[in-house]
């Protein structure tokens, strides 16, 4: 059988002081009715991304709710994930020829046959997260099964032929969700499209609120400077996320801010073959300076650390070439810290208003975008509170429980 993770249960009720009574009726109506149901996440990592961040929190809530929610975990060799991340990169706009080529193919397929046949079919609903498992369906026959694909990758503009490859597989679904609706492609036929976004756990390690004690004591076990200024960015290191873009445009900032200080956080997961490459360059060109400062998850650095950075700095980065929604973004407005994002995918849903002025296309406006606010203390913070208020209307967990919920039991209805 495939891995399940192990969680527990959450209880939904300690989100009522936190989001409307009418969002918290509604998760809990819509629980009502499913109460009972047998449903089953399945991605391709327990840890490290995006995917098992949200899942972590998702599957334990759905419990707390009455529903018989798991989390089960492909398997793959290295040659299989370094496929499937070339397919996560190609949906995302990068040619990927070796698509072509009936060896690619027949390794994708062959691994998702074997994993169909080790996954513990007794459920009623399954959603299969990301390209890694897609052809899941194909391969299984679960009768009355309802089964959802979910995307997380902004697939707006995907290499044709990588497209071409995976759509079969996903218009044999009875649902497709994207984050937004830019990212279906136009030729996607399947019963039923839904458009949700992400959501953070506010509750959870990575975002309750820590006193400034615990965190400046736990910055400074870690070798930052607390008297100096300091900027991070948490995500993988991924060509997507252009940590050397952030270097460059720290290098410039720190020109008119001397001091500042730049944490590049990262985690790995045993999807994601090419993050070991990119860590490594990444290592080299910030040795060159003694003010960046590298971590990930390997080196003990984990939630609650990563909450910390998000406290202590005075800018979050996020300079995504490409981001489907990038967690990271609510998280750390979450917290009250100004961000300085990419101009790209679900990022702006996360930054409207004056918010917006942050968002950028370059390494040079990133830089102006961190010096001012560097600079500008009270502008930082006044951002932040903005963002904090715009998360909690729109990207906190029971609003993500909700649009599942509801798409779910559409499709229980018929």
């Amino acid at each position: 059988m495939l891995q399940k993770v192990s969680l527990g249960v959450k209880n939904i009720d300690k989100y009522r002081m936190l989001v409307s009574s009418e969002l918290m009726d509604e998760v809990e109506n819509l629980a009502d009715a499913l109460k009972g149901l047998r449903l089953c996440h399945i991605n391709s990592t327990p840890f490290g991304g995006g995917v098992a961040e949200l899942l972590s929190s998702n599957v334990p809530l759905m419990r707390g709710l009455g529903i018989s929610a798991d989390w089960q975990v492909i398997r793959g060799d290295q040659r299989f994930f370094t496929i499937t991340k070339s397919l996560h990169n190609a949906l995302q706009g990068q040619a990927y020829p070796l698509i072509k080529m009936e060896a690619t193919q027949t390794a994708y397929k062959s691994n998702n046959l074997t994993n169909a046949n080790e996954l513990d079919p007794d459920y009623d609903v399954f959603i299969i997260n990301d390209p890694q498992p897609a052809a899941l369906r194909h391969f299984c026959d679960i009768p009355n099964a309802k089964w959802i694909w979910r995307c997380h990758i902004d697939s707006s503009e995907p290499d044709d032929a990588t497209w071409q490859f995976l759509r079969p597989f996903v218009e044999e679904y009875d649902a497709a969700v994207f984050t937004i609706e830019r990212f279906a492609p136009a030729d996607l036929k399947v019963p039923k499209l839904a458009f949700i976004p992400p959501a953070i756990d506010p509750i959870n390690t990575k975002n309750m609120p820590l006193p400034s004690t615990l965190w400046r004591e736990m910055l400074d076990n870690l070798g930052i400077d607390k008297r100096r200024p300091l900027a991070a960015q948490i995500s993988r290191f991924d060509p997507w996320k252009d940590p050397f873009g952030v270097m460059e445009a720290y290098h410039l900032a720190k020109e008119k801010v001397p001091g500042l200080q730049l944490a590049l956080v990262t985690s790995f997961a045993g999807d994601d073959p090419e993050a070991w490459d990119i860590y490594a360059a990444v290592n080299e060109e910030a040795e060159k300076d003694p003010d960046i400062h590298i971590f990930s998850n390997l080196t003990g650095v984990g939630n609650m650390e990563v909450n910390a950075f998000q406290t202590a700095s005075v800018v979050v980065i996020q300079k995504s070439i490409k981001e489907g929604f990038g967690l990271v973004v609510a998280e750390s407005l979450w917290k009250g810290t100004a961000v300085v994002a990419g101009n790209t995918g679900g990022i702006p849903m996360q930054m409207p208003g004056g918010l917006e002025d942050y968002l950028v296309t370059s390494v040079e406006e990133c830089a102006e975008k961190v010096t001012y606010l560097m600079e500008h203390p009270s502008i930082a913070e006044e951002l932040g509170k903005e963002g904090k208020e715009h998360i909690r209307q729109h990207f906190l967990m029971p609003r993500l429980l909700r649009d599942e919920l509801q798409l779910i039991k559409t499709l229980i209805d018929g």
